[in-house]
């Protein structure tokens, strides 16, 4: 009997396969950005089919927001301030956490933090009538995460040029962005940012009480 080999072309990658969750979730935020800004600004959509808006949904009306919200911004510097964000957060925790978990977890602190800035207007009425935009509540999920995953890991915030531990710069990031907010009248959603952080935290709390040894030693390496 003869020997016989033989060559197998290797497998090609499929297209979701091709980049990571987190590339893909930064795609699709920049895409879905310049089509509904193009839509928006043609007037071929009203606003109110994307963005989350509480009067909207008390009423039972464009409950897709919840979704379509968290993947549309209020401009190019809010685009890029996210996603810049998101690039180098969310690396790090999706190889913390696999990408599936982390798929999930983002979205669920991104739907948490738009349910809360619902909630909100019963405590604020005035909030009615205002949209809502943008990944932070779900990126302020990912830091909650790391506060308690990774308390000791210096990173960068901005207008701050010295590196700053995890569990001090994710509280700072929100009282900072509450003063500029005040300081210069901006629409910034604090109510979705903090409750993204908190969704976050939970989470965290739930991996340190299940997976305390795996918990340490992420600590140890992100220090």
């Amino acid at each position: 009997m003869g020997a016989y080999s033989y060559y197998l072309p290797p497998k090609r990658k499929s297209l979701l396969k091709t980049f990571s969750i987190n590339t893909w979730i930064i795609l699709i935020n920049v895409i879905f950005f310049i089509v509904t800004s193009t839509l928006l600004i043609l007037n071929k959509i009203p606003v109110d089919l994307i963005a989350i808006k509480p009067a909207n949904i008390l009423q039972g009306k464009y409950l897709w927001t919840f979704i379509t919200s968290m993947f549309m911004h209020g401009g190019l510097f809010h685009l890029f301030a996210n996603m810049f964000s998101l690039l180098f957060i969310g690396s790090l925790i999706q190889k913390i956490l696999g990408e599936k978990r982390y798929l999930i977890f983002y979205l669920i602190s991104g739907l948490f933090a738009g349910a809360f800035f619902v909630l909100w207007t019963f405590v604020s009425p005035t909030d009615l009538n205002t949209f809502a935009v943008g990944a932070s509540g779900a990126l302020f999920g990912l830091v909650g995460l790391l506060i308690l995953l990774t308390p000791n890991l210096p990173v960068y915030i901005m207008l701050i040029p010295i590196p700053i531990k995890m569990k001090y710069a994710g509280p700072g990031i929100l009282v900072l962005l509450w003063l500029i907010s005040i300081a210069g009248d901006i629409p910034i959603g604090n109510t979705a940012h903090l409750s993204g952080l908190v969704a976050g935290l939970f989470y965290g709390l739930y991996l340190r009480n299940k997976f305390p040894n795996k918990v340490k030693q992420i600590g140890k390496i992100f220090s």
